[in-house]
C-alpha cells in the first residue's frame, strides 16, 4: 500500500506531526466500528519516528452495524466517544506513567465531520505482540497495567471525558435496554448502575479494557493499552470484570476469578503507593469487591438486550446475576 490511499492535506499533516520527510508506505492496521473511518499505520522516512498510527475518523453518509443498530442515538454517541478520545488525549494520557502505558499523541486535527489522530506506534515502541489468548504472563500484565491506570487517576473528576466511562453503560444504551426481555434484571438494572455510581472509590476507568485493546512485549510481560473512546469516571471492577469476561471462558473464569483479584488487589495497594495516594484501601478493596458481582452483572444486562446469544452469557455469568439480584 502507498501514501496516495492518504488525501493530500492529511498527508500533509501527518509529515508535520511526524516532522517527516516522506510517508513511504501506508498500512490499514483496521476499520473503526460501524464504518467510521479506519486505522493506518504510515511507515516514514526522514523522521524520529520509523512509522506512526493515524486514526481518521469520518462519519459514514451511510450507518451500518454488524448487528443492526443503526439509531441516531448510537451516532451521537459514537461522534461523542471521539470527541472523548480527543480529551483524553490532549488533557490527560501524559499523566500516564510507565506502568499503565498508553500511545504519546502527537497531533490531532477535528473538523464537523471527522477527527484524524497522529499517534505513537506502540509497535515501534516494544509492544508489538497481540494476543487472541491469555497465559499468567498476560494476565498479569493487564492487571498491573489496570491497578496502575486505577491508582494514577483515583478519586479524580473525569473532566472532558464521559461522566461514567465504559460503553455498555445504562444512560447511554436505552434502545439495548428496551430490547431485554422484562424480567428481574432489567427490573433491577437502575439500581445496579445506582450502585456502582453511588461508591466512594470512584476513579477513571479505560471502558473498553479487552484483551485485543491491549500491546505486550514480546514476553507478554508488560502490556500498553489502546483505545481510548469510553474512558471516564467509575468503579475498577467495571474494567476488571470486562477484561476477564474477554480472555476467559466461564470454566476458567469460575476457577480463575478469586486469585486474580487478589493478585490485583496486591498490585492496586503497590501501584497507590507509589502514586502517593492517601485513602482507606482496605475500605477501597472492601467496596470494590462487594461491586464486582453488581459490574460483570451491568455488563450482563448489556448483552442481553444487545445480543442475547452472546458466547459471555453463560453459566458464571448467570450465576454472579442470579445472586446479584437476590441481595437487592
Amino acid at each position: 500500500m502507498t501514501a496516495t490511499q492518504l488525501e493530500p492535506e492529511h498527508e500533509a499533516f501527518v509529515l508535520a506531526a511526524a516532522q517527516a520527510r516522506a510517508i513511504v508506505g501506508v498500512e490499514v492496521v483496521q476499520s473503526l466500528w460501524s464504518g467510521y473511518g479506519q486505522i493506518l499505520r504510515c511507515q516514514l522516512d526522514g523522521a524520529p519516528l520509523s512509522s506512526v498510527i493515524v486514526k481518521h475518523v469520518r462519519w459514514p453518509s451511510n450507518r451500518t452495524h454488524p448487528r443492526g443498530w443503526t439509531t441516531d442515538i448510537s451516532h451521537e454517541r459514537k461522534v461523542e466517544s471521539y470527541r472523548v478520545e480527543t480529551a483524553w488525549y490532549e488533557h490527560h494520557a501524559q499523566r500516564c506513567p510507565d506502568q499503565c502505558r498508553v500511545p504519546k499523541r502527537l497531533a490531532i486535527e477535528t473538523q464537523p465531520d471527522e477527527v484524524i489522530m497522529v499517534i505513537e506506534d506502540l509497535d515501534g515502541a516494544g509492544f508489538a505482540g497481540r494476543r487472541t489468548h491469555v497465559g499468567h504472563a498476560e494476565l498479569e500484565a493487564c492487571l498491573s497495567w489496570l491497578a496502575a491506570f486505577h491508582a494514577t487517576f483515583m478519586l479524580e473528576t473525569p473532566e472532558g471525558l464521559w461522566p461514567t466511562g465504559t460503553y455498555w453503560h445504562l444512560a447511554t444504551r436505552p434502545d439495548e435496554l428496551a430490547a431485554l426481555e422484562d424480567g428481574p434484571l432489567k427490573a433491577a438494572a437502575a439500581t445496579i448502575d445506582r450502585r456502582l455510581a453511588e461508591g466512594q472509590f470512584q476513579t477513571f476507568v479505560h471502558g473498553d479494557a479487552k484483551l485485543a485493546n491491549f500491546c505486550f512485549q514480546t514476553d507478554g510481560c508488560r502490556a500498553a493499552a489502546v483505545d481510548f473512546q469510553y474512558v471516564g469516571g467509575g468503579c475498577g471492577m467495571k474494567d476488571v470484570a470486562y477484561f476477564v469476561s474477554s480472555c476467559l471462558d466461564e470454566d476458567e473464569s469460575e476457577a480463575m476469578v478469586p486469585a486474580l483479584l487478589d493478585r490485583y488487589f496486591e498490585l492496586l495497594r503497590i501501584e497507590l503507593d507509589r502514586c502517593g495516594k492517601s485513602l482507606d484501601v482496605d475500605a477501597l478493596e472492601a467496596e470494590w469487591r462487594s461491586l464486582y458481582p453488581l459490574a460483570w452483572t451491568d455488563f450482563t444486562r448489556f448483552l442481553q438486550g444487545w445480543s442475547p446469544g452472546h458466547w459471555k452469557l453463560h453459566r458464571y455469568s448467570a450465576r454472579l446475576a442470579r445472586e446479584v439480584l437476590a441481595s437487592l
